[in-house]
């Protein structure tokens, strides 16, 4: 089912995210400040190309400047990203088809949002002691 899910994503609307933050990313990367920010973004892109049977978590081990790199991508492009995820999955819930994708739409949010400091896992990965 996942599979199939993420055929219809991709399709529909996976592909044309993917494109936008990889172009994001690209854009980011051209200084050294920004190459932190733009790797998030090729980050985000490949989870939005395939995002079902994957989740994000936090790693434990980010720190102090993963929280003032959250803050800078949260006021210059993460509420803009989230409320575009926010509207495209409301759309996307119009129809009963639609449903997942607009729950895959809303599970971009919070990446979208606070991307540094975040891995994204399959779901099907065993949990270990030291996380996933």
């Amino acid at each position: 089912m996942k599979t199939i899910l993420n055929v219809i994503w991709l399709v529909l609307s996976g592909f044309w995210l993917f494109l936008g933050y990889v172009l994001a990313g690209l854009l980011l990367c051209i200084t050294i400040i920004g190459i932190p920010f733009g790797i998030a973004a090729f980050r985000i892109g490949v989870y939005a190309l395939w995002p079902f049977g994957r989740t994000t978590v936090e790693r434990h081990d980010a720190g102090a400047p993963s929280l003032i790199g959250n803050v800078l991508w949260l006021v210059l492009a993460g509420w803009w990203l989230a409320l575009t995820h926010i509207v495209t999955g409301f759309i996307q819930c119009v129809t009963i088809i639609g449903i997942p994708l607009g729950i895959a739409n809303f599970k971009l949010i919070p990446v979208s949002l606070f991307p540094l400091g975040r891995e994204i896992v399959r779901t099907d990965q065993p949990f270990t002691s030291s996380g996933w």
